[in-house]
C-alpha cells in the first residue's frame, strides 16, 4: 500500500494548466505530496501505531512530556500545510473563475455577433419586401 495518495489528474483544462504550471516548482511539489499524505487514513494509522507503541514500549513514563512536544511541533508544521492547502486550493478556485471569465467574454461576443446579424437580416427581410411590394402591380402607390 502506496503511504502517498495519486489523486487522478483534473479534467478542467484550466485546472490541469494551473496544476502544471505548480508542478514546476520543487516547492510546490513538495507541499501538495505532504498534505496529500497529511489528508489521508494512512497518516492516522501511522499515528495510532505510533502513539500505541510510545505507550506500550515505555519510551518514557507519564506524562509523557518527550511525546507532547513532538506532537506539539507536529501541529504547528500541520497547521502550517493546512494553510498551504487552503492557499492551494484558492488557486485553483481562482484559476476556475478567471477560466469561466474568458468564457462568458467569449460567449458575450458571440452574442452580439448574432444579435448584429439577426439585425442585418430583419433589416434586408424588410428591404426585400419594401422592394418586393414596390414592384409588385398589385400593390397600390401611395
Amino acid at each position: 500500500m502506496s503511504l502517498l495518495i495519486r489523486a487522478r489528474p483534473p479534467i478542467n483544462p484550466a485546472l490541469a494548466a494551473h496544476l502544471d504550471e505548480r508542478a514546476k516548482s520543487l516547492e510546490n511539489r513538495i507541499a501538495d505530496r505532504i498534505t496529500s499524505f497529511v489528508g489521508s487514513m494512512p497518516f492516522i494509522y501511522v499515528h495510532i501505531i505510533w502513539f500505541t507503541l510510545w505507550i506500550t514500549l515505555r519510551v518514557e513514563s507519564y506524562p509523557f512530556g518527550l511525546l507532547t512536544m513532538i506532537v506539539s511541533l507536529e501541529a504547528i508544521f500541520l497547521s502550517t500545510f493546512v494553510m498551504i492547502s487552503q492557499n492551494r486550493a484558492d488557486e485553483k478556485r481562482k484559476a476556475l473563475a478567471d477560466s469561466e471569465w474568458q468564457t462568458v467574454q467569449f460567449e458575450q461576443r458571440q452574442n452580439e455577433e448574432l444579435i448584429d446579424l439577426s439585425k442585418q437580416i430583419l433589416n434586408l427581410t424588410r428591404e426585400v419586401h419594401r422592394i418586393t411590394a414596390a414592384s409588385d402591380p398589385r400593390t397600390e402607390a401611395h
